[in-house]
């Protein structure tokens, strides 16, 4: 079993940045994707970013060119740099793992993000 533990969340002002981060711990399969998903009120979750193993990141279109999802050499870690942040954003986000040769997926308890003047 895989615990994901967020932190970073907070208050920012429009054109503002945060960074995410997500804590790995517990019984971490060799073959994994990590990815950041948010959900608004009254919205579906959406995938955000993920990133197989130490590299090839995938962005969804409305975050792309302003976050980075970057993961720790030791793959025990995973972080969203948010950048040029626009009220749209405002969401819960949720660290999620997922163990591919089982098709298993674990989550964090969320983060709020709140993008306001």
């Amino acid at each position: 079993q895989v615990q994901l533990a967020e932190s970073g969340g907070g208050l920012v002002q429009p054109g503002g940045s945060l960074r995410l981060s997500c804590v790995v711990s517990g019984s971490i399969s060799r073959f994994n994707v990590m990815g950041w998903y948010r959900q608004a009120p009254g919205k579906e979750r959406e995938l955000v970013a993920r990133i197989i193993g130490g590299g090839s990141p995938s962005y969804a279109d409305s975050v792309k060119d302003r976050f980075t999802i970057v993961r720790a050499k030791d793959l025990k870690a995973l972080y969203l740099q948010m950048n040029s942040l626009k009220i749209e954003d405002s969401a819960v986000y949720y660290c999620n793992f997922r163990a591919t040769m089982y098709g298993r997926d674990s989550w964090g308890n969320g983060i709020l993000v709140t993008v306001s003047s």
